[in-house]
């Protein structure tokens, strides 16, 4: 595709493309990255120019790629003499006959350094608090010997209904010294998601609290524990972390499960840290779940080794995050982005965990997180940053905001209004990195580069040992154009397996089945000629017009840049060789009214910044659009519910944040399509 006179921004949509930072040379010369590639120029021979030829080594070759991020950040562990890589996806391994562990690594400061800050924290509902890494590796191992005592070995499971505070971090860390497998839910989630979750993998321990309190409401959750408990027959002992409510069970008695007390839990003793198990680089460490929307979530399994490798590659090389680093990410212990945080130790950040509302009491209160916490690197989910622009937020303005350098966006696709708000009303010079990627892998595919510009709307790069393409519809790999977003070469983070999949069937379906050698991740991408990249949504939501296939993220683009529109929706009811209704819902802004004069003016938007064909069919108003627990939008359930299929079966309540709104999208309900 030829390329436009400003450098490779051909075929970009309006609004995509400006240029917005420039990293100088004091940047380029400081950057992590920068002195990977001396070292790989100095110690393995292997020149690399800039990082677009970087990348393309570390995609091409991962077998000699992954070795150098093993050995470059000094991986405690045993580099066994087998191969590194062995097999085609999907079935390869990964390291064979090497051991490690991951919370040996993540509390490896704890013997260098023991007094640096290892987590601040903060809550609605408790004062905020830091722990040294002397101080978790202790906590670790005292959390470690009370898990021990229970009957947790290697292999067995942890399971942790447990809001994103310093307990958690605990928990995960001391379970993972064990070789046991860690998987946590959020407490706000249902009793009958959560027992989808954690009775599939059949847990030994639970970890609980007894209640939260969120945008400043205090939220009981003893009874919800209880059912938990009670359909997860494998439970030696329920660990309660805080008080239970007067007539709420207590230590002693939780059915026929003992109720352990948190602060109890295990020997304080004298140890500074726990003993580690060591385990092999596939040997499970956590278990994620897909959404589970409909049916089961997906019980996607990772290895100790694939994390380590993969969490410290992202996070320095990418975030550019080291010691000196205070890293933050608004998230929930039900969302990747918990775990991505947690890989903030791996590197020997401080890593600041938050519990509670975005926007309580109001809506820059992360903003006034960062500036109490001098946070270097902040990241939310982009609608947050949609949303502070909506509101009139201005952090830089308002906050010192001086120890920030980095900006983290994830979750959906990062707008280009998105990118000029943060340069516009948060700090001129932050390196503002979207991310895509997914559960399925921890990490993200394509992100941030700090030696690379940031242009208005794109992703900066492909990153490394990432083999990212995007496939037109007869499977041929395009640059320039919307195609399959897929990945051609392994990843160690990749998953070791789904649980109770043993022959690999469910797992191989997920990913493998569309494209037989290759991850079909779903989702589209452009690919720019300068490696950019362009995230249009899930390609299983696409809008098919008259032929012309587009993301949602585009269309919701031109609607949430009206004032009056608080969040929307869009659905193609199409289906093969027929063309549907193209249906619009909105949730308005206060004060706003779908009248004819909104309704029109969303219409000619649509079709002056889209297409003739985008234009709705029709545009109805709903209290709210229905999200999963982690923030995305449910487009598909929705479609479902629209050709016929009952709302229960449409979509599991207890896997949404709101399951009240989807009532509305009913044929008969208030929002009827």
């Amino acid at each position: 595709m030829p390329a436009s006179g400003d450098g490779q921004q051909a075929d970009l949509e309006p609004g995509y493309g400006e240029l917005l930072w420039t990293p100088g040379p004091d940047t380029m010369d400081r950057a992590r990255v920068s002195a990977y590639r001396r070292w790989l120029a100095a110690e393995r021979g292997i020149e690399a120019a800039d990082y677009d030829t970087l990348w393309r080594w570390s995609a091409a070759d991962p077998a000699a790629f992954w070795p150098t991020i093993w050995d470059w950040f000094g991986v405690l562990g045993d580099r066994g003499p087998g191969p590194v890589l062995e097999g085609r996806m999907p079935d390869v391994r990964w390291f064979a006959g090497s051991t490690l562990n991951y919370a040996r690594n993540a509390l490896r400061t704890a013997r260098t350094d023991p007094g640096r800050i290892a987590v601040v924290h903060h809550s609605e509902g408790r004062p905020a608090g830091s722990l040294t890494y002397g101080e978790l590796a202790a906590e670790t191992a005292r959390v470690a010997s009370g898990l021990r005592a229970a009957g947790v070995g290697r292999g067995d499971r942890v399971a942790g209904l447990l809001p994103n505070g310093p307990q958690a971090v605990i928990a995960l860390l001391a379970t993972a010294s064990l070789g046991a497998v860690w998987s946590s839910c959020s407490p706000d989630f249902g009793p009958a998601s959560v027992i989808d979750r954690f009775a599939q993998i059949e847990p030994t321990v639970l970890i609980a609290v007894p209640g939260y309190r969120y945008n400043g409401k205090e939220y009981r959750r003893e009874d919800v524990a209880g059912q938990i408990a009670a359909a997860l027959p494998g439970l030696s002992a329920v660990v309660l972390v805080g008080q239970a409510g007067p007539g709420g069970p207590g230590p002693g008695g939780f059915g026929d499960v003992p109720v352990l007390d948190w602060d109890a839990f295990g020997d304080a003793g004298q140890a500074t840290e726990p003993e580690y198990t060591e385990v092999p680089f596939d040997h499970p460490l956590w278990v994620l779940y897909s959404s589970g929307t409909t049916g089961l979530p997906k019980p996607i399994v990772h290895g100790h080794g694939g994390i380590v490798l993969e969490h410290l590659k992202a996070l320095a090389l990418h975030l550019d995050l080291g010691p000196e680093d205070v890293f933050f990410w608004y998230t929930t212990t039900g969302w990747m982005m918990w775990n991505f945080l947690a890989g903030g130790l791996l590197v020997g950040a401080t890593i600041v965990a938050y519990d509670g509302s975005a926007t309580y009491p109001g809506t820059d209160a992360l903003w006034q997180l960062t500036q109490t916490d001098r946070v270097t690197y902040f990241g939310v989910g982009a609608p947050y940053l949609l949303a502070c622009a909506k509101a009139g937020v201005s952090p830089g303005r308002d906050l010192d905001l001086t120890a920030l350098r980095g900006v983290g966006s994830t979750g959906s696709p990062l707008p280009p209004e998105g990118f000029g708000w943060v340069y516009d009303q948060v700090k001129r010079d932050v390196v503002l990195g979207s991310l895509s990627g997914g559960t399925d892998v921890c990490t993200g595919f394509v992100g941030p580069v700090p030696v690379k510009p940031v242009r208005s709307g794109i992703i900066t790069a492909r990153c490394l040992g990432a083999a990212v393409e995007a496939l037109d519809a007869s499977g041929q790999p395009v640059t320039g154009q919307v195609g399959e977003l897929v990945i051609s070469q392994p990843m160690p983070s990749m998953p070791v397996g789904f649980w109770n999949d043993p022959d690999g069937a469910r797992y191989r379906e997920s990913y493998y089945a569309d494209f037989p050698g290759y991850w079909r991740h779903g989702d589209w991408i452009k690919i720019l000629p300068d490696g950019g990249c362009v995230i249009y949504g899930r390609s299983d939501a696409t809008l098919n017009r008259g032929g012309v296939r587009m993301g949602t993220s585009e269309f919701y683009r031109v609607v949430e840049a009206f004032p009056e529109v608080a969040d929307s929706l869009v659905v193609d009811t199409g289906q093969l060789g027929q063309e549907g209704r193209l249906v619009l819902y909105v949730t308005l802004a206060p004060g706003a009214a779908l009248d004819e004069d909104l309704t029109g003016r969303l219409r000619g938007a649509l079709r002056a910044k889209l297409s003739p064909r985008h234009v709705p069919d029709a545009i109805h108003q709903v209290p709210g659009i229905p999200r999963t627990l982690s923030g995305k939008k449910l487009e598909i359930p929705v479609r479902k519910i629209l050709l016929g299929t009952p709302v229960a079966q449409a979509a599991d309540p207890d896997a949404l944040a709101n399951p009240d709104v989807l009532a509305h999208f009913a044929p008969s309900g208030p929002g009827a399509g």
